[in-house]
């Protein structure tokens, strides 16, 4: 449902659209577009940017080259069209052994390329379809994006198809999503790439005297495996693949559901997490969950089985305000209340692996805050 800011968007914006005259309507042409992905970035510059000539900006792969604040000589835009030529001549070439990969419900891309080689073509990736990363780590092969909104879920109807982009700003879904890719060398020479979304929705606030909304907050909205399918495939073809074969790879059906993670409780506040899995898939799974939460890993150790993560507890806050509205008014949460924990993964048999939590200094986390981030993740691999 709708909520009220973005009634009151909308209904500014119709005022406004009835006192245009009749022959500004017709001098308009449609903009309709059967994308179901279309992100812009919260906070980018609208409208044109004249840093330079409308003439030279052809190609929507090249719009990550426009400067949106200052400018920028002819000799430094002519070597990042260059650039880009260069880039699209080696995509054209596609890359051999690429595919999906799925376990259960989980799905992730494997290419036969050392990651150093792929990093920067997927960050190119994520700024071509309109993303700031707020974590760009080649040393760790991790990134991720800001915030976006998808432009792609507002109705086309005659007003906007009409009037275009003039009063696009005027309109918004009241939702936000934000991805995170991460790099795993699983053997020399091939790589695994998992791309998991977090979303979140403007909700209304209400007291107790009126059902009137008094205000909106961003809360958390659940994880769309969907939208992390679409980009999987657009990747896919970014990097050589067809359109047509992309799809068809990211559209096979998903096998049965993994097993189930159980959190097995010790004491009152000593627990792990136990999981009827090889070392492997506990590795994947624990990886996907932390990258579905509010964990940043900062690094990790496959060898040991270690996770360095920072988590950022919302109860920490003390913002009624919503913990979302936070991470949008920061580009980083370390300014936020984060600690540091270890997220050891160790395998106890062929088809079975326990998880447990350990502080900064590899001492079991053996209080309320430990047992917390366990049945987070408990939660997250149990989907």
């Amino acid at each position: 449902m709708m909520n009220l800011m973005q009634l009151l968007r909308q209904h500014c914006a119709t005022l406004l659209i009835l006192s245009l005259t009749s022959f500004a309507l017709l001098g308009c042409k449609s903009v309709g577009t059967n994308d179901t992905v279309d992100y812009r970035t919260a906070g980018a510059v609208r409208g044109p940017n004249l840093s330079y000539p409308p003439d030279l900006i052809t190609a929507q792969a090249d719009r990550r080259y426009i400067v949106q604040d200052g400018s920028a000589t002819m000799s430094e835009y002519n070597a990042a069209v260059k650039k880009s030529v260069q880039t699209r001549k080696n995509v054209m070439t596609g890359i051999p052994g690429m595919r999906i990969a799925r376990d259960g419900e989980r799905r992730w891309l494997v290419v036969e390329k050392p990651a150093p080689e792929l990093y920067p073509q997927i960050k190119d990736f994520w700024q071509e379809n309109g993303f700031l990363l707020v974590i760009d780590s080649p040393s760790t092969g991790i990134m991720e994006t800001d915030w976006a909104e998808n432009r792609a879920k507002i109705a086309q109807d005659f007003i906007r198809s009409t009037i275009g982009g003039a009063l696009d700003s005027l309109y918004d879904t009241g939702e936000r999503d934000k991805y995170k890719t991460r790099l795993e060398v699983s053997k020399p020479g091939e790589t695994e790439i998992y791309i998991t979304q977090r979303g979140a929705i403007e909700k209304c606030v209400t007291d107790s005297t009126t059902t009137a909304c008094n205000s909106t907050i961003w809360t958390a909205r659940p994880n769309d495996p969907e939208l992390e399918a679409a980009f999987l495939a657009r990747l896919m073809e970014r990097l050589g693949m067809t359109q047509e074969m992309a799809k068809a790879q990211v559209a096979v059906p998903l096998g049965p559901k993994t097993p189930k993670a159980k959190l097995v409780q010790e004491g009152v506040n000593t627990a792990h997490i136990e999981i009827a899995a090889g070392f492997d898939r506990a590795w994947r799974d624990t990886g996907l969950a932390l990258d579905r939460s509010n964990f940043t890993v900062e690094d990790r150790n496959r060898a040991n089985g270690v996770y360095y993560v920072r988590y950022v507890n919302p109860k920490d806050l003390g913002d009624t305000k919503g913990f979302f509205t936070n991470l949008f008014s920061s580009k980083d949460d370390s300014s936020l209340k984060a600690k540091k924990y270890l997220v050891l993964v160790k395998s106890t048999g062929d088809n079975s692996s326990s998880i447990y939590v350990q502080d900064a200094d590899g001492k079991p986390e053996n209080t309320a805050a430990g047992l917390q981030l366990l049945t987070l993740l408990t939660e997250q691999m149990a989907r």
